[in-house]
């Protein structure tokens, strides 16, 4: 996930082939952009935030996250998010 800190408002986006980018309205100050990161993707692939980790990057733009679920549906919802396939 790459991730771009007072981005304006929140979104998560098709980024490259090798990962998502998010827009975050917070700053990356007291780890007020990740808490917003976890936030966005809890509810973009409709998990309780519980099951989203970060588990790298955490002062970096670059940031490795960890969904817990069923992961045929998770994979439903990533391939949703980059739109239909050219």
């Amino acid at each position: 996930m790459r991730v771009t800190p007072r981005g304006g408002r929140d979104a998560l986006i098709a980024g490259t082939s090798a990962h998502f980018a998010a827009r975050l309205a917070a700053p990356p100050v007291d780890g007020a952009a990740n808490a917003a990161l976890v936030a966005l993707v809890a509810k973009a692939f409709a998990l309780p935030k519980r099951d989203v980790s970060l588990i790298a990057g955490q002062t970096a733009r670059i940031k490795r996250l960890k969904l817990s679920g069923d992961p045929q549906r998770l994979a439903e919802i990533a391939a949703a998010l980059y739109g239909p396939a050219a």
